[in-house]
């Protein structure tokens, strides 16, 4: 993880952070917009990057915390998008400073379960589900397509079976291609996981 960190913080020159924080919300949440929130919710964006995505749900009036432990982006957010939304440094699997912040009624992770590995996923998803509320949702994007740098393919079933251990269940799946131009010629696509965190069990 740590190299994929530093490779992101390399990458984010001012030319890749405004392509990355104009592509559209609403087509990216194309496959969930239904399982979004409609009342103001709390809602934690890990791996938020810009805070695009953090910064689209706050306008719709919900509570939003962006996780992203890649400093060059923290600030490239906080200057695009100002106050709006809060920040926190931390970083998966372990997510070792969210929790107090916790919980919350919807837990976003968009193009980042691709970077955990095996060992980390299972090490991560039980601390997603602490800090998910009950009867909460978590979704999450599980990237298809050709190997690249810092990079583990993304099962479906394998993350499936992890969240349900957790103690969550799957709502809704659905596939999608990429959003980004070069990404879906080069045969990117996505799995979208749509679960929700049972009120009758604790992980």
């Amino acid at each position: 993880m740590n190299d994929v960190l530093a490779d992101y913080a390399a990458a984010a020159t001012p030319e890749m952070i405004a392509g990355y924080d104009a592509l559209p919300p609403e087509q990216i949440y194309a496959s969930v917009r239904d399982f979004l929130p409609r009342k103001p919710a709390r809602i934690v964006d890990i791996g938020a990057g810009t805070g695009r995505d953090a910064a689209w749900f706050a306008g719709q009036g919900h509570t939003v915390l962006a996780v992203e432990p890649v400093r060059e982006l923290r600030e490239a957010g906080i200057a695009l998008h100002g106050d709006r939304i809060a920040w926190l440094d931390d970083t998966l699997p372990d997510l070792a400073k969210l929790p107090p912040h916790g919980p919350f009624d919807l837990v976003m992770l968009c193009a980042v379960w691709h970077h955990l590995d095996t060992t980390d996923r299972a090490r991560a998803m039980p601390v997603l589900a602490q800090v998910t509320a009950p009867a909460g949702r978590l979704i999450l994007s599980l990237r298809h397509g050709p190997d690249a740098p810092g990079t583990f393919p993304a099962p479906p079933e394998a993350t499936i079976d992890l969240a349900q251990a957790a103690g969550f269940d799957l709502t809704h799946r659905a596939e999608a291609e990429a959003v980004h131009a070069e990404s879906r010629a080069d045969g990117v696509r996505w799995t979208w996981l749509v679960l929700t965190k049972s009120s009758l069990r604790s992980p």
